[in-house]
């Protein structure tokens, strides 16, 4: 708990810094009136919170584990903050970037997704471009839903949370202490992020901690054949069926899935039900802590973990279609 209060503490701290010197020489700043569709707060905000959380990180150098995910984390926040910084990188670019840092972690830390669960194991071949994509994909997912008050980093700490509970009845002090690290580095930010929105996570952020959320997984998963994989994804599915919804939304109207819109889960609950920025995060978390406790108290059930992931997909394209109609706008 110690080094979970630390990394509190310095997250929270540089992230007040980060505050004051943003405004001061308007740097990493989005703002109010930018033409963003994505844009829901009402004030010139930082949108570099992700510099708190890394230096948080920081103190990854007391765990033997956490020693070797500083630089690929590293890699995977440089990804997004030049983006930050000034607004230059084309999404190639950053999707470059992003595959660097998998592939990198997948070589210092020997994360790769081998076992799919249900007795399907992958061979090498297909194993190392498809942990790729996971790894790139949840990073982007996680961009993806950072778009009000405490949604991306309430979400982040719904899933951490769940992966410090399991490796604490396992009582693996290597990967509980990485967790526990990252939760505090979150929570530092989460307090000056919600509800008021003083600083926003940024790319930086969103890629960095969608990064180490899924490296976590992996490191659980390929850990203990007791637990299953499909648990991994049902507490993480908002985010990952989000970005997956998406990119088949986007294709089915011929648009790029890297092109923004206004039509995110988020953004319709926003419009339709709550009305109300850290509101609209309340509702969506509320919405997922279900399925991530029951997902929790199934760990080792594959069968189980899928049911509650199709659950989950019901429910969302139900209230997705719901919001969408209420808006009177067609077509998506």
């Amino acid at each position: 708990m110690l080094y979970f209060i630390i990394s509190l503490v310095v997250s929270f701290f540089i992230s007040l810094l980060i505050i004051h010197y943003s405004h001061k020489f308007n740097i990493f700043i989005d703002k109010e009136d930018s033409d963003k569709p994505q844009r829901f707060h009402e004030n010139h905000t930082p949108r570099s919170g992700g510099i708190g959380i890394i230096l948080g990180l920081m103190v990854f150098i007391v765990s033997s584990l956490g020693l070797k995910l500083i630089l690929p984390t590293i890699l995977s926040f440089l990804s997004g903050i030049f983006e930050d910084f000034n607004n230059s990188l084309s999404a190639k670019t950053r999707l470059v970037m992003q595959t660097i840092s998998a592939i990198f972690a997948m070589l210092v830390l020997d994360a790769y997704v081998k076992y799919l669960g249900l007795g399907i194991y992958l061979p090498d071949w297909f194993s190392y471009p498809f942990t790729v994509f996971v790894i790139v994909g949840m990073m982007n997912a996680i961009n993806i839903i950072d778009g009000f008050n405490g949604l991306a980093s309430g979400i982040i700490v719904l899933i951490l949370s769940s992966f410090a509970y399991v490796m604490y009845i396992q009582n693996n002090q290597d990967i509980l202490e990485v967790i526990l690290i990252t939760l505090g580095s979150v929570i530092g930010f989460m307090l000056l992020n919600f509800p008021k929105g003083k600083i926003f996570l940024g790319d930086g952020g969103a890629y960095m901690l969608g990064f180490v959320v899924i490296i976590i997984g992996i490191f659980i998963s390929n850990k203990y054949s007791s637990i299953s994989p499909w648990y991994i994804v049902a507490v993480s599915i908002y985010p990952i069926w989000e970005v997956a919804f998406s990119i088949i939304r986007k294709l089915s109207q011929k648009k790029s899935p890297m092109q923004p819109d206004s039509y995110h889960f988020h953004m319709l609950v926003h419009k339709v039900i709550t009305k109300n920025n850290p509101l609209t995060a309340l509702f969506i978390i509320t919405l997922n802590i279900p399925f991530v406790y029951f997902a929790t108290i199934h760990t080792h059930n594959s069968l189980y973990n899928i049911k509650i992931i199709l659950v989950f997909i019901a429910v969302y394209i139900g209230l997705y279609f719901f919001m969408y109609y209420m808006t009177k706008n067609k077509p998506l």
